[in-house]
């Protein structure tokens, strides 16, 4: 993600009047704008789909509306041109798909995020799976695509030789390129699992 787009999202998430810390972060608002552009949404559905109270919602919705990012009529919060715009550039860095059971998934919700031209930041892949165990995962699996294949952090093996079906899948669903980077991500809540792995890839973007 460029440093100018991770900048404003955590300026958004805290540069604020004085008071209580948020009970949201800067996933919970990726995840807004991605549930907005999909459709036009309301605040209680959106604080559902985000599994977050009502009180935090709110004031997510009003920083958003007030960055200039959604407007909220009646029939639900949408995104404004500038919105959009801020939306396009986080998905042409990041992709979040649903993957089935595979060789590295181990619970009954899995996702796997690819980050664009992020291999070069994994050092051993545990950072990735601290994030994703504190953001409420069992665990996460971190793959690079680097010289034409899917390997491991530090390692030489071979994805496709060693674990088929996940590359298989991981190449169907994602398609990287050289010097991507994928994160695995297994929960047993579907949502929970989703915020796992896009605060997985959030380690990928710190002091960027």
């Amino acid at each position: 993600m460029p440093t100018t787009l991770k900048q404003f999202l955590e300026r958004l998430i805290t540069e604020k009047a004085p008071g209580p810390s948020p009970s949201f972060s800067v996933i919970h608002a990726l995840l807004a704008l991605t549930t907005i552009a999909e459709k036009s949404i309301g605040r209680n559905k959106l604080a559902e789909e985000l599994d977050i109270g009502e009180g935090a919602t709110r004031t997510l919705v009003g920083r958003l509306k007030d960055a200039g990012l959604i407007i909220t009529p009646k029939v639900g919060c949408s995104l404004t041109d500038k919105g959009l715009k801020l939306w396009n550039e986080y998905q042409s860095v990041i992709k979040t798909v649903e993957i089935p059971k595979n060789e590295l998934t181990f619970d009954g919700f899995n996702f796997a995020v690819l980050v664009k031209k992020r291999a070069h930041r994994v050092r051993s892949g545990m950072e990735q799976r601290d994030a994703a165990v504190m953001a409420g995962s069992r665990g996460a699996t971190t793959v690079l695509f680097s010289k034409g294949r899917l390997t491991f952090p530090s390692t030489n093996s071979d994805l496709a030789r060693d674990f088929p079906k996940a590359s298989r899948q991981i190449n169907r669903l994602l398609t990287p390129d050289e010097g991507d980077a994928i994160i695995i991500v297994s929960s047993d809540n579907s949502r929970k699992a989703k915020y796992a792995a896009l605060a997985a890839a959030w380690t990928l973007f710190e002091d960027a």
